[in-house]
């Protein structure tokens, strides 16, 4: 038994709106099975800026490595653990226009819908729904095979995709099960590449990784890894069929190997740990290695990085049970204080230096550019936190709720503010729309400044828990605990 067929497979809890089906407005989605894609070109290229503008509200620092480059179309497949931040990180990873498949109430709830289906995404009815007795199991088979033709086509014709074949959104630190029916239409992809005379499309392997994925202005890493060739059915009639319109399922025995061969790669990029307590604890001796060698680490990619090359030389090793749990303690009491391995220095003490000048800084720098970023997004910020705290889909949610609000502010909230207060100043006028982008830019390096500042306080609160944590038993206990990590560090060379 493979270990694809070994993992985790819970059926997602179910949000309200995943409990009501659509049908009228689900049938009424644009989808095409040409190869064009069913979006609009201009939506596509002005939500893209939006993207931009939203993501560097809601993330602090991001480092994405640069796509492996293809000719055919892409289906980036990724591990799924921040709900709609995933699919943005990787839009935000690599130049293609992208086409998405994903959850049906994501394309016909009232104000994500109206985004979603305008860059033509793509809906499905989950076997989680289904097996709720949600919707109707005809129905869903119609959609299902119109909405998985549409992206075989789309990825045939060159565009890229974006997967996330777990088929839900969870908090685990290893891979669950993946659904097959990414991999179903990935494969017909191909067919209709090869019977059309066009470049093969591959599978692309993503690893989404996040500081905190809840956090608000946390940092992300978006790594790819070795494009997948998809294997090509033997099957001219297949191949024809599908060209035709027609859509047939791929044979299991060419399903299965592929799923698993994804399975594998999205692994490796994984935490693939027993639990976030080690994750945590890998992270932290990271951190001691590359103090110990005077080159700490200086960004969450080499973070990450690093935490790998622990799991996987204390694989090569059997494990070393002591050193992970004394390791597994340290990062506990960091955790405990919302602080991680860059609390200490490179003697392997808790950092002690006091961020007071910087955190009066960040009051002031945020009380400067209050006057304009309270009025244009203070309101849709406060609603985005609100809606994030309250959310039936739990913690991975949070963040999403904050990337909408975020990405409403420059579509719907801003052009209705300014075009109030310049037509109060001007009246109308031919330059109203000039003043309306010059008053857009000065919105947006307003909540840039703010942010700044935000970001100052932070660092200044993080100081102060530092310090507390020096002056506490934990903070002995935790350089105690150091101080026994080092000189056994010698394992993981």
């Amino acid at each position: 038994m493979s270990d694809s067929e070994n993992a985790p497979d819970v059926l997602p809890r179910l949000s309200s709106s995943a409990t009501r089906v659509n049908v009228k407005k689900l049938e009424r989605l644009p989808w095409d099975h040409s190869g064009k894609h069913p979006g609009s070109r201009p939506f596509w290229e002005v939500i893209r800026r939006v993207i931009d503008i939203a993501w560097s509200y809601i993330i602090r620092n991001s480092e994405m490595d640069k796509p492996p480059m293809v000719d055919g179309g892409s289906v980036y497949a990724s591990t799924h653990i921040n709900g709609l931040i995933d699919p943005l990180a990787i839009m935000k990873s690599q130049d293609r226009r992208i086409i998405a498949i994903g959850r049906h109430d994501i394309m016909t709830m009232p104000v994500i819908g109206w985004l979603t289906r305008r860059i033509g995404s793509q809906p499905v009815i989950r076997k989680a729904e289904l097996e709720r007795g949600i919707g109707d199991p005809g129905f869903a088979k119609k959609i299902n095979k119109r909405s998985m033709l549409t992206m075989a086509n789309c990825i045939a014709s060159g565009h890229a995709a974006i997967v996330m074949p777990e088929g839900k959104s969870h908090q685990d630190t290893k891979l669950h099960a993946l659904r097959t029916g990414a991999l179903r239409f990935t494969l017909n992809a191909a067919s209709i590449a090869h019977e059309r005379g066009l470049p093969q499309p591959v599978i692309q392997p993503v690893g989404l990784h996040f500081r905190c994925h809840y956090w608000f202005r946390t940092d992300v890493f978006v790594e790819f890894g070795e494009p997948i060739a998809i294997p090509l059915l033997n099957d001219a009639q297949h191949h024809a069929a599908l060209a035709g319109g027609e859509w047939l399922e791929p044979p299991a025995e060419q399903v299965i190997p592929l799923r698993d061969e994804l399975y594998e790669n999205l692994t490796r990029m994984t935490p693939e740990a027993p639990d976030w307590e080690t994750y945590r604890a890998w992270h932290l001796l990271g951190h001691l290695r590359a103090n110990y060698s005077t080159t700490p680490l200086s960004s969450l990619k080499q973070e990450v990085l690093a935490a790998r090359d622990i799991r996987e030389r204390l694989t090569l090793i059997g494990g070393s049970d002591p050193l992970i749990e004394d390791a597994r303690e340290a990062a506990d009491i960091l955790q405990s204080s919302n602080l991680d391995g860059r609390t200490l220095d490179v003697t392997g003490r808790i950092k002690r230096d006091s961020r007071l000048i910087e955190g009066a800084l960040g009051v002031l720098v945020m009380l400067l550019a209050a006057p304009i970023t309270i009025p244009s997004t203070g309101l849709q910020a406060f609603v985005g936190w609100y809606a994030g705290e309250q959310s039936d889909e739990g913690v991975d949610a949070r963040t999403t709720h904050h990337m909408i609000a975020a990405i409403l502010s420059p579509l719907v909230i801003w052009p209705l503010i300014s075009l109030a207060f310049l037509y109060s100043l001007f009246g109308a006028t031919f330059l109203l729309s000039l003043y309306l982008a010059a008053f857009f830019l000065v919105i947006h390096l307003s909540n840039l400044v703010f942010l700044w500042g935000y970001d100052m306080w932070t660092d200044f609160g993080d100081s102060r828990r530092r310090r507390r944590l020096a002056s506490s038993a934990a903070g002995s206990r935790l350089e105690e605990l150091v101080g026994q990590l080092v000189p056994r560090l010698g394992v993981l060379k």
